[in-house]
């Protein structure tokens, strides 16, 4: 009886291990194996250690990609770099569309403000030019009258009022006045208009200013009409008397 209970016994492991041992053995024999076959011989693949997870694992055709892949991918990155090259191309010749536009536009700018400016000069001086005869009335009748009454002196301190008033709104808008007497004649500034002879100053010199010049800022605004010194001439010697031929 013993022995056929230690028989018993021996025969009936337990299940866990007997299921354990089972899955193992037909994990080993269930393992893929990669064959390839050329002509009769077969190469077989060697299972990967322990130690080593089969993720992990990669074939010689994982490492080395095929020649078809490379020159596909070659003439991808090519035409990459060809594309690459066109935009660059385009956006320098952009780029100097621009700055040539951006030259011509300051250039328009810079024109036509200049031509402004010489517009609203233009007619600035024309106004004022208008204006100047008024101002030359206003000095002659200081220069010429002379109040003697109460109600003369009214009406001169009246007119000599908007005078000022009138002066004064020249100023502002630039224009002053020559101060010609004793300088030396300038055609671009001064017009010639009488001639005296004289010792006392040197030729060219200008003695006395007729009509009042004015300039616009730095510009001429109207000549200034003067009155020059001259060398003084000696007097001509007298004609010789002609004896008739009666005389004789």
């Amino acid at each position: 009886m013993m022995d056929e209970n230690k028989q018993v016994n021996n025969t009936s492991q337990p299940l866990g291990e007997s299921t354990e041992v089972n899955q193992a053995m037909m994990s080993d024999s269930q393992a893929p194996i990669n064959s390839h076959e050329s002509g009769s011989e077969v190469t077989e693949q060697v299972a990967a250690p322990n130690n080593v997870s089969g993720d992990t694992v990669l074939t010689e055709e994982n490492n080395f990609a095929a020649p078809e892949t490379i020159q596909i991918e070659t003439a991808a990155l090519a035409e990459l770099n060809q594309q690459i090259d066109l935009l660059k191309a385009q956006l320098e010749e952009r780029s100097t569309q621009y700055m040539r536009i951006a030259a011509d536009f300051e250039n328009y700018r810079k024109r036509t403000q200049k031509e402004k400016e010489e517009l609203d000069l233009q007619v600035k001086r024309n106004t004022i030019m208008e204006l100047l005869p008024v101002v030359d009335n206003f000095e002659r009748a200081r220069a010429h009258l002379k109040p003697q009454t109460e109600g003369e002196m009214t009406i001169h301190k009246s007119y000599q009022g908007v005078y000022k008033q009138l002066v004064d709104s020249l100023k502002r808008l630039g224009v002053s006045p020559m101060r010609p007497e004793g300088q030396e004649f300038d055609p671009n500034l001064h017009e010639a208009v009488m001639r005296e002879p004289t010792d006392e100053h040197p030729e060219g010199t200008v003695l006395e200013e007729l009509v009042r010049g004015y300039y616009l800022g730095d510009r001429v605004l109207r000549h200034s009409m003067v009155k020059v010194a001259a060398p003084k001439e000696d007097a001509p010697p007298a004609p010789e008397s002609q004896s008739s031929p009666a005389d004789s």
